[in-house]
């Protein structure tokens, strides 16, 4: 896939890759864009245009993984758009799949014998994320900034303060949803309901799977620098 430059007009950028619509939401940039370049926007909004052309073409090319430059960007900028992230996952994205998901189970033949085990696996799912969010914006971020800002007194090892390592549940348990839902579901259900969550559940898996890219390729190595040196 071809990368999105400062010039590009990000109306077309977005017309041509509408799953961006989520990433650029996170930046303060609402539809209604115009002809307006990238640089424009970013100009316009006082965003960081490098920053800002580095998460949109990490999200859109999965070959596209510049690591030394996203580790030179501040751990604030990069804290930052992970937590607006999860604001995303959280305020909009989960309950978008959940009332769909609830709709179409209502809607289903009760005999289905997949249903149970669907609605089972997107609650441990969204317990999982949300527990994850919860102890980002409790613990996790706060470190992280802290480090950055060379608050001392709060510098002790990470393997000690959070452990802070990969998890693939949370893609696993995604994928595990779609998988049934696409090879399992029998009996009379809405094709329309159904399609809405797998598509929903699609996206927002494409969308954790760069946000994890992200978090451990980048914001740990940076923490974890930031401990060895001792800040």
């Amino acid at each position: 896939m071809s990368l999105v430059f400062p010039n590009m007009q990000l109306s077309e950028v977005v017309e041509e890759n509408p799953s961006l619509i989520s990433v650029i939401h996170r930046f303060g940039i609402r539809l209604g864009l115009g002809d307006a370049t990238v640089w424009e926007i970013c100009d316009k909004l006082q965003l960081n245009p490098d920053f800002f052309l580095t998460m949109i073409n990490t999200f859109l090319n999965e070959d596209y993984f510049p690591e030394k430059k996203l580790q030179g960007f501040h751990t604030s900028q990069i804290v930052d758009y992970l937590t607006k992230t999860n604001h995303y996952y959280q305020r909009h994205q989960l309950p978008n799949i959940e009332r769909h998901l609830r709709s179409f189970i209502s809607m289903s033949d009760p005999d289905n014998n997949s249903l149970s085990l669907i609605e089972k696996i997107f609650t441990s799912f969204k317990d999982t994320l949300l527990c994850r969010i919860k102890n980002d914006e409790q613990k996790w971020f706060p470190y992280c900034l802290s480090l950055s800002n060379q608050q001392t007194e709060a510098v002790v090892t990470l393997e000690k303060h959070l452990a802070e390592e990969p998890d693939d549940s949370i893609e696993a348990l995604l994928t595990d949803l779609q998988h049934i839902m696409i090879k399992h579901l029998t009996g009379e259900y809405d094709a329309n309901l159904c399609h809405a969550v797998i598509f929903a559940v699609s996206i927002l898996a494409k969308d954790i799977k760069q946000h994890n890219r992200i978090r451990f390729r980048i914001l740990q190595p940076i923490v974890a620098g930031m401990e060895k040196t001792g800040l």
